[in-house]
């Protein structure tokens, strides 16, 4: 038990220090020298590096994020595959693949290299139920594309995938540990898109591609 305990907690670690690889950040510095989180909406995620950096940046960031969540459970269940070794009781494994997202996706918004300051989380979310399930990823892309398709607003459609991921877990009868993922992620997703919802409800949020308006240009 202790042999369990002990690799769990180093899984989730793991899947901690890989969300927390600050990609927006990095590129802010190695593309402009400058600190990206002092510009635009102050995330280090691919919106703000589009607004910010341009579109090479942002699709490398949002791919680099991507992956920082498939690897985080990807280890985990190759390890569960390939070992050969029963040192984590069966019953742990579904929990422990969402300890291992959910460390991905609070390392990617709190990043202990950045002073636990980050992005919002979409891009490493979706990773990491590229992994847990494919469904799951490509009905909350697809929700996620309708309604960018629709409206030009990435924080919009990110709230939209963060809902109907949980229609999603639902619909798919996915188990339990899956499904409580998906109501704490798509909730925290909402969270830290608060001041994206106060832009949205002043009719301020700027469509894929504007800048964020100036405080003066926003009275």
């Amino acid at each position: 038990m202790l042999v369990a305990l002990s690799l769990s907690l180093a899984f989730l670690l793991m899947a901690y220090l890989l969300g927390s690889i600050p990609t927006g950040y990095w590129a802010g510095r190695w593309l402009k020298g400058i600190d990206i989180r002092e510009h635009g909406s102050g995330s280090t995620g691919a919106t703000n590096v589009l607004r910010t950096l341009g579109k090479p940046a942002a699709v490398t960031v949002l791919a680099i994020d991507m992956a920082k969540g498939m690897l985080a459970v990807a280890l985990v269940r190759a390890w569960f595959t390939w070992s050969g070794l029963d040192w984590i009781p069966l019953a742990w494994q579904p929990w422990l693949i969402v300890g291992a997202a959910t460390g991905a996706v609070l390392g990617h918004s709190k990043s202990i290299l950045l002073n636990f300051s980050g992005g919002k989380s979409v891009a490493t979310s979706l990773g990491v139920l590229w992994v847990m399930n494919p469904w799951l990823a490509l009905g909350t892309l697809g929700s996620f594309l309708v309604m960018l398709a629709l409206t030009r607003i990435v924080s919009l459609s990110s709230i939209t995938g963060a809902v109907a991921v949980n229609v999603l877990v639902l619909l798919l009868h996915q188990p339990l540990p899956y499904f409580l993922f998906s109501l704490g992620a798509g909730s925290y997703v909402i969270v830290r898109h608060q001041s994206n919802i106060q832009r949205l409800r002043q009719g301020t949020e700027p469509k894929l591609g504007q800048k964020l308006p100036t405080p003066a240009e926003s009275q």
